[in-house]
């Protein structure tokens, strides 16, 4: 390989490199908040309404902790959108509004998906 093309060759694999690392973090970050939703959804069928709640404040938490990451690597509107759907299930936990409740973290569940989908590292992301 000549010279003069070994630092771009070294700025392309970099670049790769931290793509590949940001796909399998948000792929983890979001299983994780997922699952901390289905958590407090199945406490929520289950009439506990204390632990619906702490276990949304829980997963509030640790996606807060993650906000500035979350913005320098993702499309702000839908950190936005998922965080006001955060303190819609928290206030639907804390009213036990059964129904909304459910709602808002299926929907919230969905929009987590869509944010690990949009930093997946594949063909119809790069084009």
């Amino acid at each position: 390989m000549k010279k003069g093309l070994l630092i771009p060759a070294a700025l392309l694999a970099a670049i790769l490199s931290f793509c590949l690392w940001n796909s399998a973090a948000m792929a983890s970050h979001t299983a994780r908040w997922r699952e901390q939703l289905e958590r407090a959804d199945r406490l929520a069928q289950a009439g506990d309404w204390d632990g619906a709640s702490a276990a949304i404040r829980e997963g509030y938490a640790a996606w807060s902790a993650r906000q500035a990451y979350l913005h320098i690597v993702t499309n702000h509107g839908a950190v936005d959108s998922a965080e006001a759907m955060y303190r819609r299930a928290l206030a639907f936990a804390e009213s036990r509004e059964d129904s909304e409740l459910r709602a808002e973290l299926a929907e919230l569940r969905e929009q987590l998906r869509l944010l690990a989908e949009m930093e997946e590292f594949s063909v119809r992301n790069v084009l």
